[in-house]
């Protein structure tokens, strides 16, 4: 098996006599003639996204398996660029994942716009605009997503990128989708870097972002969070979904309409009401004051409370859209609906089995009818006889016994078997048909919005669209597995400058090359600077890449022509390094730094997503601990280790609030706050209620367990001092753990 990158001639046979191969796993020479395979590509016995890494070869393999894993955690941004050095499949990797428009007919496009676009043969537009495509006429209608919520919560939207007059073959991009760019993949941007360190901010990983990045949004993305709301007709009486809200003040209902939903285009911050709504209350006996009250201020904030949904914590936004489900008819005309097609499907399958049946009965008439046995076949599930032995089997004996295909039972072993063999085919079909029966019944319980009983009156669903730019502490990589934390963003006029006077985008650690081993963001960065003087995109196959000769064929190209631009600002070396200029003096740096253009991902990992605080939230119902996580509004998880390490360093006081009044002392956490509020700074504390729950825990397991204690010490038997070991001295009291240890 020859190499991928043999040399071949023209008609594609092998131009060199002697072929470099491959012979029962040796790699040896051997003559063309001999040779009667060769491999497809260098890059074959590589996945696709280890494929999208540019020069891979030079990349150590932990490195290489980290890019590829996180360009799978790039958010997709709202201006995309396609990489200054690619690998060539980055075209096939965005074609094939289906989210750009492709051509399905050749023709010229007559009509463009954000939502559709129309290709016709002449490029004519037919007079009523077409609402669909007609392959017949040569018509083709491609109508685009727009800002559609991934299952990320990113933001899936089409843009086109044809003109109209322009000819489209079979399979040319139409429109770009999220993360690509001109029908490539586009996971990044190109950025102007530098590798050096600057006054420690780019230590450890750091990554040093110059301001420019974050005021022309160059990576910036749009991110959609979703909220539904429900108002449901409840015992008490029916929610309503209102603008009318007992003690909320007008500012707060300011961006609700009429119906109580709030208006698209509002910016919203946390805490904000989306949907106002309210919730009857249950009967209370009222005082002679309250009645006063409700008869002098009315009656209807008394009746019902406020259930709105609000703005969680954390999250901004502006309301993008707003999707109403209905009223109680359209609810009823779906229970209908679903109930008339639980119908259908019961008929459908009562008959298929039916039919089944009756091929069953076919073929146990083929051996038994007017046939004897010697004994019953019984139905387990009834306990009836349904074939008695010695008598003549009758064919509605037969019906009876393929009605009962899976409960039934005889002595003769031998008859059994028969009929087993007999009927295992038909069970199978039988066990199919109730399979798929069973899936259609959950799909009709699950499958609609309303089927609760009928009691969602109404159903809200809020879209927010939140624009997030790039801010300290959000995580970076490139594709060679080279990631890092923004550290600090520096004002373009303190970023480290070139001789023109132009500031580079970002500065990396060139001590995270050299023991990471992955050079090819060095390749990377020489040859992405000469594309992007040279004005063209490289791509570089895996195995069968860029060589280094080239690359500084190019870098003097590109300084040629920075030259004449230029002239005497130009600084691409050959090399490939340059003298930089710190902005905040505007001396040159004592040594040449690599710059050139590297191309960076921003990935999920979003600081705004991981931030989290608790003041009061939530307790759960068992434990009376706070819950945990951000996702619940929890805090700071104190776990089994965590103690173990505060342990270590003993900090008792430290450790007895957390584990009473901070977590699951539900007196003392009253006690501790009342004290707080006094200015006394008392710690009192009392029985954790993790205790009780161990206590409870022990008793379910038969286990008596009760904790003794009052004014003698239960564990030790007050009145026999002998037993005890030494009497207490006078006027100290028995419980006084100290004063004992002293005296024993």
């Amino acid at each position: 098996i020859a190499q991928a990158n043999a040399p071949l001639t023209a008609d594609r046979t092998f131009s060199e006599p002697q072929v470099t191969c491959r012979y029962r796993t040796e790699f040896c020479e051997k003559p063309a003639n001999e040779v009667q395979y060769m491999d497809v590509a260098p890059m074959q016995v590589i996945s696709i996204a280890a494929g999208l890494i540019p020069f891979l070869e030079h990349d150590d393999a932990n490195r290489a398996l980290m890019g590829a894993n996180m360009m799978r955690q790039g958010v997709p941004l709202m201006r995309t660029e396609r990489p200054y050095v690619g690998t060539g499949l980055e075209g096939i990797s965005a074609k094939d994942s289906r989210v750009i428009v492709t051509a399905l007919g050749e023709g010229v496009v007559a009509y463009v716009c954000a939502d559709f676009v129309v290709v016709t043969p002449d490029g004519a537009l037919p007079a009523p605009m077409p609402a669909a495509s007609c392959p017949e006429k040569g018509i083709w209608r491609y109508d685009l997503q727009k800002f559609r919520r991934c299952n990320s919560g990113c933001c899936f939207n089409q843009r086109p990128i044809v003109r109209r007059g322009q000819r489209v073959a079979v399979g040319d991009c139409i429109a770009d989708g999220p993360a690509t760019d001109q029908g490539e993949l586009a996971l990044g941007k190109n950025l102007l870097v530098a590798f050096m360190s600057w006054r420690g901010y780019n230590f450890e990983d750091a990554i040093l972002i110059n301001e420019r990045i974050v005021r022309e949004d160059v990576l910036t993305s749009l991110h959609i969070v979703t909220f539904e709301c429900d108002a449901r007709d409840t015992k008490l009486g029916p929610e309503e979904i209102t603008r009318d809200i007992p003690n909320v003040g007008e500012d707060m209902l300011k961006n609700l309409g009429t119906d109580g939903i709030i208006r698209v285009g509002a910016e919203v911050k946390p805490g904000d009401i989306l949907v106002g709504k309210v919730t009857p209350k249950g009967e209370t006996e009222l005082s002679p004051e309250e009645r006063l009250l409700r008869a002098i201020f009315g009656e209807k904030a008394a009746d019902v409370r406020d259930t709105s949904l609000k703005v969680p914590p954390g999250t901004t936004g502006i309301v993008m859209s707003v999707q109403v489900s209905t009223n109680n008819k359209e609810v009823e005309a779906d229970k209908a609906e679903a109930q008339k097609s639980a119908k259908e499907s019961e008929r459908k399958t009562q008959a298929q089995i039916a039919k089944i049946e009756k091929d069953l009965v076919a073929k146990l008439s083929g051996y038994f009818l007017n046939e004897k046995v010697d004994a019953d076949v019984i139905d387990t599930a009834t306990g009836d006889v349904i074939i008695p032995a010695g008598k003549k089997i009758k064919k509605a004996q037969l019906a009876m016994l393929a009605q009962a295909h899976a409960h039934w039972d005889t002595k003769d072993e031998s008859l059994q078997n028969k009929l087993g063999e007999i009927m295992e085919p038909f069970n199978d079909a039988f066990a199919g048909i109730e399979d798929a029966a069973a899936e259609d019944a959950v799909a009709g319980a699950f499958g609609s919005d309303f089927d609760d009983g009928g009691e969602i009156v109404k159903h809200v669903r809020v879209f927010l669209v939140d624009k997030k730019n790039l801010s300290v502490g959000d995580k970076m990589a490139g594709r060679h597995g080279n990631k890092g934390v923004v550290s600090r963003i520096l004002p373009s006029c303190d970023m480290p400058f070139l001789p023109d006077g132009r500031p580079v985008d970002i500065v990396l650690n060139p001590l995270g090359v050299p023991s990471r081993m992955n050079l090819g963001q060095l390749f990377e960065t020489y040859l992405g600077l000469a594309c992007r003087y040279l004005g063209f995109h490289a791509a570089t196959p895996v195995f069968d890449g860029v060589r280094e000769t080239e690359i500084d064929d190019l870098l003097k190209q590109a300084r040629a022509v920075q030259e004449k631009d230029e002239g005497d600002r130009s600084w691409i070396t050959p090399e490939g390094k340059t003298v930089l200029y710190d902005g905040m003096t505007g001396e040159p740096f004592q040594q040449k730094v690599v710059v050139g253009v590297i191309y960076m991902l921003k990935l999920h990992h979003l600081v705004t997503d991981k931030m989290h605080a608790r003041a009061t939230g939530p307790y759960s119902l068992v434990t009376q601990q706070p819950l945990g996580g951000k996702a619940q509004l929890g805090g700071q998880r104190m776990g089994e280790m965590e103690v173990w390490a505060l342990e270590a360093y003993g900090v008792a006081y430290a450790l007895q609030e957390l584990l009473t009044v901070k977590s699951d002392d539900v007196q003392g956490r009253t006690r501790i706050y009342e004290s707080i509020v006094k200015g006394t700074n008392i710690l009192d504390s009392g029985m954790p209620e993790s205790f009780s729950v161990l206590i409870h825990e022990l008793r379910g397991l038969c286990l008596d367990t009760q904790l003794l204690g009052g004014e003698t010490d239960a564990r030790r038997p007050a009145d026999n001092t002998e037993s005890a070991g030494a009497a207490l001295p006078a006027g100290v009291a028995s419980d006084d753990l100290l004063s004992g240890a002293l005296t024993l």
